[in-house]
């Protein structure tokens, strides 16, 4: 059984009672017609005549109104029930004609070139409130797709995108180069001035150290006295030749270690044995335990971030969106050349849609109707027009007497 809105049964409802007035007319008539057969004078004819045409204008257009639905009294009388013998000609007749006036590129670019899209956006969107909004729509976005994808599918993708394509690139010429821009910009100067100073401190503060090389290194035949002398002046050595090199900029042992890291660079990027070398220190790297460990729970760590930032409405990267939106639809406001940019990618992308997919797009009409079957389609759209239908027959009957009327007239006139 059809379930019918609380609107569409007011329809029908009108539907039926504008039924029963055109009908109405036609009973009128036809009671007319026959009524007058009881009296007789001149003005009889007149009447006759009005209340014949009348029926005749009456029952055309009920056969041409009832046609459009169904077959007039059941009958297989040629072209009639046009709406649902006709129904998916109809569908495609409707699809050309949204195609061609609806959906060609000219319409829809000066539709869009009018509505001024950009700006209106920007003025919506730099708004607190409204990206506010719209970030929160997001983070819903964000938090649905996390849930739907599979974590085991996720992770493999991450390490076939990310994991293997970082290790399938040598290593060794990028990192040379960018040692070679860092020695040539100075910028390693401050790290060898962290490891003179270490060093320093460390001789400093290390004499029983030192002193117990040289004396484990010294023969055993030599006197204590003579190995504590040679500790000693090995010591002060040590201290000052770190001194040296921790206060003096242009110290040998400094140029060396830049001369060194220089030519270690070069190497890196052009030696085939130091480049071979970096890639098993690569592989060495990429296959340590931690390494492994860190790189199995990339997207689990991800993912519990972007959930943990989605729902937190403090968190920073909402509040970086947010911001971020209402800059985008300040700028969209302000700043005319961004925003004939935007209206011209609004229209060159609905261009590129309607010439490339405008058959798809009408396809979804006709396929619709075809769909639908006949008979609950005629009934649909006579639910909907059905009423304003029914001033056809009731204009039938009243144009139909009245020219009834002129001709009877006339020709009594004439004749």
């Amino acid at each position: 059984m059809e379930q019918l809105t609380a609107a569409d049964q007011q329809k029908r409802t009108d539907l039926r009672k504008m039924k029963v007035v055109a009908t109405s007319f036609l009973v009128g008539a036809t009671v007319i017609f026959f009524g007058t057969h009881a009296f007789e004078g001149a003005w009889v004819g007149y009447v006759r005549a009005a209340a014949e045409a009348g029926m005749v204008g009456a029952l055309a257009d009920w056969f041409a109104v009832t046609a459009l639905f169904r077959r007039p009294l059941g009958l297989p009388i040629p072209h009639t029930a046009i709406i649902p013998t006709r129904k998916n000609m109809f569908g495609k007749t409707l699809g050309d004609f949204v195609g061609v006036n609806f959906l060609s590129p000219e319409v829809v670019q000066d539709k869009l070139r009018r509505a001024g899209i950009a700006e209106r956006a920007g003025a919506w969107i730099k708004q607190p409130d409204n990206a506010e909004r719209v970030t929160n729509e997001l983070a819903n976005v964000i938090k649905g797709a996390i849930t739907v994808l599979r974590d085991e599918e996720i992770q493999a993708v991450v390490e076939h995108a990310i994991v293997k394509r970082v290790t399938a690139q040598p290593w060794g010429p990028p990192l040379g180069k960018l040692l070679n821009q860092v020695l040539t910009d100075g910028a390693h100067h401050k790290l060898v001035d962290l490891m003179c100073d270490r060093a320093y401190e460390w001789v400093r503060d290390n004499y029983d150290k030192v002193s117990l090389i040289v004396t484990d290194r010294a023969p055993t035949w030599s006197p204590k006295f003579v190995d504590s002398l040679l500790g000693d002046k090995v010591y002060t050595e040590l201290v000052n030749f770190a001194w040296a090199v921790k206060t003096d900029v242009n110290h040998p042992m400094r140029l060396a270690v830049d001369h060194f890291l220089l030519e270690f660079s070069t190497d890196m990027q052009n030696d085939p044995s130091t480049m071979q070398r970096a890639e098993q220190v690569k592989q060495q790297v990429i296959n340590h335990p931690d390494v492994q460990k860190l790189i199995n729970s990339a997207w689990g760590t991800a993912k519990k971030m972007l959930i943990d930032a989605a729902e937190d409405p403090s968190s920073e990267l909402r509040r970086r969106v947010t911001q971020g939106l209402i800059t985008l639809g300040t700028n969209l406001t302000d700043d005319p050349e961004l925003r004939a940019k935007v209206d011209g990618w609004l229209e060159q992308a609905a261009g590129y849609v309607v010439s490339n997919y405008r058959a798809e797009i009408t396809t979804l009409i006709t396929d619709t109707v075809e769909r639908w079957d006949a008979e609950e389609t005629s009934r649909k759209i006579e639910l909907q027009v059905g009423r304003d239908l029914q001033f056809i027959r009731i204009n039938g009957t009243v144009v139909g007497a009245l020219a009834g009327l002129v001709i009877y007239t006339v020709a009594n006139a004439l004749f």
